[in-house]
């Protein structure tokens, strides 16, 4: 259903569409060549310090670089010999900004050798080449940030043994390059990219040598952007796990570096990553990977395993995160997390999600309930239908949304894709009695169109071998409009096999053997498709829908996953 651009909205757009206007005089100004002696200064001759970036790397990739063929996000382009991959048409502005972030730098220093060295030299050679001045995107904070994040992790495979008048010319530009983003790094977009930039000009303080000043600044917009993104209780203000854990490693870098050269980290700084690990433990399945929530993919539980291994204090996470918005019940070898929070604030709602109440489940090594995750860069045909509601393990009503992506058009084309609507208020509270921990929470996202709350009640038993809920609609106010379709929707994770047991109920079967039976009331189950992109490939999963017709207040339906104990 496409919603109206609310008024709020205005004066972010004006100023948006100024900056726009305004474009070609910026990029004519910086260009200039009294702009750019303003970036002129002393002068590092080596990296002082390299920072372990945890990012995860692939050989494969490496291997696809070294024969022409460049792969980000899900698209690839083959470069003939004897032509540069930056005179090539990208395939789209995703694959452009990944091309100029040198995001091929880190494979190739896996690899390591003469032809991966020879290889990012000349990629390096040709971007100065072609790329030296200042152009947007490519020399948009956050695409600097990114460049300079993997030279200086990565740079020692070009500079060791390098030619001296090349070397020269890249020590010229990382300069050039980090002097501009002291001028311009809160310019990024709002939320991880500010971060990563402001990140990103410290680790230029450290790593380049050459400005104790510049670190000092990178420093100071770090501890700014740290009070502004990170919550009270550790988590990012756009809610997603996985953009905590991003934030979370770029925190970890600056901390090396100011190590390696022997500053005391700022509190600000500290503070915030030892609030962030115990966040991060939150979101954790069994199998090492994060929940799908907000926009955020499972990762690679190697990283986030090695980056917690950095955390000294050694936090354990909440029960309930209750600024970032969610509940947490565990028991034995189960895991449930609860999404009971609000559509993220502003450009923060980039890639939110409208699953309000939804909820993922995991026991062991092995996850049962879960949400369908995101399409993000790699998949953005599937992003609107997996924003959506229905792509998330809770109520829907009448198959519309609880929330909705800003409509296409000038608002949507200035401010970007951002969640609007939702719920007013999301209360939670949690409980303990014999039958074990409960959480009951409410939502008023449908109050508007339909005069109907939804309420949701879940139970993990004390021993983890029974997960029990029950979601209602409740009128408020005014009675809604009867015979209304709604539906309880569980989505499978495709690792488990789905059949229908004789005598009603379903059966889940993980890899392992270990089973769960499902059963529900109020409603008709049935077995439907679904898709699952919790990482990087889209897959076939399936789905539990229990669907029912509201005749009177308050409806409910009632389920149970219980587990097959021999």
């Amino acid at each position: 259903m496409a919603s109206a651009v609310p008024f709020s909205l205005l004066p972010e757009m004006a100023s948006a569409g100024a900056r726009r206007a305004l474009a070609p005089l910026r990029i004519a100004g910086r260009r200039s060549w009294f702009y750019r002696r303003l970036l002129k200064g002393s002068l590092a001759d080596h990296f002082a310090f390299h920072p372990h970036d945890a990012l995860p790397r692939k050989l494969e990739d490496a291997d696809a670089l070294l024969r022409g063929r460049f792969r980000f996000h899900g698209q690839a382009l083959d470069v003939p010999a004897g032509y540069s991959v930056f005179d090539v048409k990208p395939p789209s502005p995703e694959w452009s900004n990944a091309l100029h972030s040198f995001v091929w730098l880190p494979p190739l220093a896996l690899a390591g050798g003469d032809a991966a060295r020879t290889l990012a030299t000349n990629l390096i050679a040709q971007w100065i080449k072609r790329n030296g001045k200042y152009s947007e995107p490519i020399w948009a904070p956050h695409i600097i940030a990114r460049r300079l994040m993997h030279l200086f992790s990565h740079g020692r495979l070009v500079v060791v043994n390098s030619d001296m008048m090349w070397r020269s010319r890249l020590f010229v530009s990382l300069r050039e390059q980090s002097r501009m983003l002291e001028r311009i790094s809160a310019e990024a977009p709002d939320g991880l990219p500010r971060l990563e930039a402001a990140a990103a000009l410290a680790l230029s303080g450290a790593c380049l040598d050459d400005s104790p000043q510049r670190l000092e600044a990178g420093l100071k917009r770090l501890e700014e952007e740290c009070q502004r993104q990170i919550l009270p209780d550790g988590g990012h203000v756009s809610r997603s796990p996985e953009t905590l854990l991003h934030a979370y490693r770029c925190l970890t870098m600056v901390s090396d570096a100011l190590a390696a050269v022997d500053i005391e980290p700022p509190h600000i700084l500290r503070n915030a990553r030892d609030r962030m690990a115990p966040m991060l433990r939150f979101f954790r399945h069994g199998d090492g990977g994060l929940s799908l929530f907000q926009g955020g993919l499972e990762s690679d539980p190697r990283m986030i395993a090695g980056l917690l291994a950095r955390d000294e204090v050694r936090g354990q996470p909440f029960q309930h995160a209750r600024h970032s918005g969610y509940q947490r019940l565990a028991a034995a070898r189960t895991i449930l997390q609860m999404d009971c929070g609000q559509v993220p604030p502003g450009a923060f709602g980039l890639a939110a999600h409208a699953g309000f109440l939804a909820f993922e489940f995991s026991s062991g090594t092995g996850r049962l309930v879960v949400n369908c995750g995101a399409g993000g860069d790699n998949h953005a045909g599937w992003d609107a239908a997996l924003r959506a509601t229905a792509a998330h393990s809770t109520l829907t009503l009448a198959d519309i949304s609880g929330a909705q992506i800003l409509p296409a058009g000038l608002a949507r084309d200035l401010l970007g894709p951002r969640l609007v609507g939702g719920p007013s208020q999301i209360p939670s509270r949690r409980s303990e009695t014999a039958q074990g921990w409960t959480v009951e929470a409410t939502h008023d996202a449908y109050v508007p169109q339909f005069g109907l709350v939804h309420e949701r009640k879940v139970t993990l038993s004390p021993q983890g071998l029974m997960v029990t809920g029950a979601d209602r609609l409740v009128a408020a106010g005014k009675g809604p409009a009867s015979q209304l379709g709604f539906a309880v929707r569980f989505h499978i994770h495709p690792d488990v096999r789905v059949s229908r047991l004789e005598g009603g109920g379903i059966l889940l079967k993980l890899p392992g053997g270990e089973g769960w039976r499902f059963r529900a009331g109020g409603g008709e189950i049935s077995v439907e498709e679904s898709v699952y992109l919790g990482g990087d490939v889209v897959r076939r999963a399936e789905q539990l829908v229990i669907a029912a017709t509201l005749r009177e207040c308050p409806a409910e339906i009632a389920w149970v996953f219980e587990q097959i104990v021999a």
